[in-house]
């Protein structure tokens, strides 16, 4: 196998969670154009079955999968009729993920409770899921979202904070024990992305505060994530396993990063 044929997914069925819209269509989109069969999940059906007309238009391979990732005690079923319906599973990107904004005092306990259970209680249990029926097969990917929250910090967000630090501690336990069964799990950091959800901050001074902050001194597509998800899902990353693999514009190295501000937004 050449090098560039070690990236390719043919043959491949891969699960994104939260894979509707924005960072989530994103990577459902390349995993396809690289060549696998990708299983968009969503809470809503209309959206779902519109990521797979997308990835169908395009000239690759989708199927859809609505279910709740926070439904913790059906996901093992949900996952069996993937497995049933494609004949395998490869691949699963843990995507799905809310953000909610508040100082601690008004961050009450069934809101913190909530981003846990979708940003880090639902990766945990879609892992454990999906590990099932990739150990049977020998083989297998997990690529967890992470954040440059998951190394940084700041005020307003302590859920997403607490849930991303999480993350990057799952990735490396997930990685210890499934590394045995030829299963590699690895995070994306993103940095600022311009989403539909946070494009209401164009024009606002928080715009700027992220590009002199970032040393690429710009905000980045969704699509510019991508490129490290198909790395991370492919045999070119057969032996990189227990990682957060930061996408941010260098902002991380950026020792202004520290400083103490309400920033006002999320990544």
């Amino acid at each position: 196998m050449g090098i560039l044929d070690s990236f390719r997914l043919d043959g491949q069925v891969a699960l994104v969670t939260g894979a509707g819209r924005g960072i989530g269509l994103s990577f459902a989109r390349a995993l396809a154009e690289a060549g696998a069969h990708v299983v968009v999940n969503d809470l809503r059906p209309d959206v779902a079955e519109a990521a797979c007309h997308t990835i169908l238009a395009a000239g690759g391979k989708a199927s859809p999968a609505v279910f709740d990732v926070t439904d913790f005690a059906a996901l093992d079923s949900h996952v069996d009729a993937i497995v049933a319906a494609q004949g395998r599973l490869d691949i699963l990107m843990n995507n799905a993920g809310i953000l909610i904004r508040a100082p601690v005092e008004d961050h009450a306990m069934p809101a913190f409770a909530r981003v846990i259970d979708i940003n880090l209680n639902a990766v945990y249990a879609m892992s454990r899921a999906c590990c099932r029926p990739m150990r049977a097969q020998g083989r297998g990917r997990i690529i967890n979202t992470g954040s440059v929250m998951s190394i940084s910090s700041r005020p307003g967000v302590i859920s997403y904070v607490a849930a991303k630090h999480g993350v990057l501690g799952l990735t490396r336990g997930l990685a210890a024990e499934l590394g045995p069964h030829n299963i590699t799990v690895n995070a994306i950091g993103p940095g600022y992305i311009l989403t539909e959800m946070n494009r209401h901050v164009l024009g606002t001074p928080f715009e700027q505060v992220v590009v002199d902050r970032t040393p690429m001194a710009r905000w980045a597509a969704p699509e510019e994530l991508t490129g490290t998800a198909v790395f991370l899902a492919s045999d070119a990353a057969s032996f990189v396993t227990g990682q957060l693999v930061m996408v941010d514009g260098g902002m991380t190295s950026n020792s202004l990063l520290v400083e103490s501000q309400n920033l006002g937004a999320s990544s």
